[in-house]
């Protein structure tokens, strides 16, 4: 390791953020995905001065520089795939301030969004979106990879709250995008262009975020149909009805007979789809609103419908949804979790095509999710210690992909692309707008030290930290 480039970072940092012995650089390796790349060497930083200091350092000695937050990504964005430095955020954890009469609040990076959460709804306060990860993902995180989760189908998602931000950027500027008002149309709307970007564009330092006012309540329902066809028409009925449900998540057939398996919970061998539906506002209107989605809903093929009247039995239809995750491991070893996404009446022609495409290559696939905005968490269940299997699974994605595009839909509803999509997007993107991109990212990161290979496959770049 370059001694030089160590020091340097311990001058900005000081000794006991930097961290270059094997067992850290482990640490640092690998995210959710399960796939690792070792880093030359690891360091956490505390202010955006630190930041700045440590990427013109790295852009002048072309060091790659990987911001990191929780890491618990599915897309392998913070995954250091060219070595070079993992920039650790999570010590960059306050947050500023929550203003109530304005409702904005101001956080740093490394702030897990539960915490926001539950901060501003002390306030009365609300921030919606709900990546499932939100106990102990970072917004930096969220932001860069514009998470979503159950209750976008009514609020949006994180780019729909980020209205300002503070970004270091590939050369070491620190530079403002938007503010804390509202309306802002001075200039580019970078909030946008860096939201999503997944660490590729800049590191961010500083949020912005749009609150709102907290529901007064919430009232969960739980729904089993015959068929996933009609649960597809029930929620496309229920928002035609005028009602926009704060959550819509489904599981289908092959889901149920997980459950049905692994968690020894009594469904009726009928059903063939659930629908879990939650609205939230005042009190008075709760009950109306799930008795008006009950009567649209009972002509399409539902067997029953269960109404939660405590907070305990809305934690019991819940229950149903999180023990799908532990009920996967009865089916197979390895998982591929994808998160595609649909116009959400195309979802019953995806779960077709997804069951024949399960059928041709003989293995499981359990698809569950947001059925309000059509984003389908698709599981390839295999076990990869099978001679070929490894390319059936290849061979599969490739057709999930292609009949995902051919309904209309995306490749990446909410866990971005990362590297592990980066081989399918030129299968969405046409060459002008991949093209387009790039150039943004060579006009702004020029020596491509900024989280490089995510996203689109980069040219590899020499670094100093091997050197001698």
């Amino acid at each position: 390791m370059n001694n030089r480039i160590l020091q340097s970072l311990e001058t900005i940092v000081g000794s006991t953020n930097v961290f270059a012995d094997l067992a850290d650089r482990i640490c640092h390796s690998y995210d959710a995905t399960g796939q690792e790349y070792l880093p030359d060497v690891v360091v956490h930083a505390e202010t955006t001065a630190q930041i700045a200091q440590i990427v013109k350092l790295a852009n002048a000695e072309k060091i790659p520089v990987i911001p990191r937050g929780a890491g618990s990504g599915f897309s392998g964005g913070t995954l250091p795939v060219e070595g070079g430095i993992v920039l650790v955020l999570t010590g960059m954890d306050r947050i500023i301030s929550i203003d109530e009469d304005n409702l904005v609040a101001i956080v740093q990076p490394g702030v897990i969004t539960a915490k926001l959460q539950e901060e501003v709804e002390k306030l009365g306060l609300f921030y919606p979106p709900d990546p499932a990860s939100l106990d102990f993902s970072t917004l930096g995180g969220n932001v860069a990879e514009c998470a979503g989760g159950p209750r976008c189908v009514k609020y949006g998602v994180t780019k729909d709250y980020v209205i300002g931000m503070e970004v270091v950027t590939p050369t070491g500027e620190i530079i403002h995008a938007g503010g804390t008002t509202m309306k802002n149309v001075v200039g580019y709307d970078l909030t946008k262009l860096f939201t999503g970007s997944e660490g590729t564009l800049g590191i961010i330092t500083e949020i912005t975020l749009k609150l709102l006012p907290k529901p007064e309540g919430k009232k969960t329902m739980l729904a089993q149909f015959t068929s996933i066809d009609g649960a597809a028409e029930a929620v496309s009925a229920i928002i035609r009805g005028k009602i926009i449900p704060t959550t819509l998540e489904f599981l289908d057939a092959t889901t149920i007979e997980c459950l049905r398996k692994g968690s020894g919970l009594d469904i009726p061998v009928e059903c063939r789809a659930v629908l879990i539906i939650e609205v939230d506002g005042d009190l008075d209107i709760l009950d109306k609103q799930t008795q008006r989605i009950a009567d649209i809903i009972q002509p399409l093929g539902v067997l029953t419908t269960r109404i939660a009247e405590t907070a305990q039995e809305s934690d019991d239809i819940w229950k149903l949804r999180r023990s799908v995750s532990p009920s996967l491991r009865n089916v197979a070893p390895d998982k591929f979790n994808e998160d595609i996404v649909v116009p959400r009446s195309k979802v019953p022609d995806m779960i077709r095509a997804l069951e024949s495409i399960s059928k041709i290559y003989d293995i499981p696939i359990v698809n569950f999710g947001h059925a309000g905005d059509g984003n389908i968490h698709v599981n390839v269940m295999v076990d990869l210690s099978v001679v070929g299997m490894q390319q059936k699974v290849d061979n599969a994605l490739d057709d999930i992909f292609q009949a995902t595009l051919d309904l209309g839909g995306s490749v990446s509803g909410e866990h971005g692309i990362g590297i592990t999509k980066a081989p399918y997007i030129s299968m969405e993107l046409d060459e002008a707008t991949r093209n387009f991109m790039q150039q943004i990212k060579k006009a702004l990161d020029p020596n491509n030290i900024m989280n490089p290979g995510k996203i689109f496959p980069g040219t590899k770049i020499s670094n100093s930290l091997s050197d001698h």
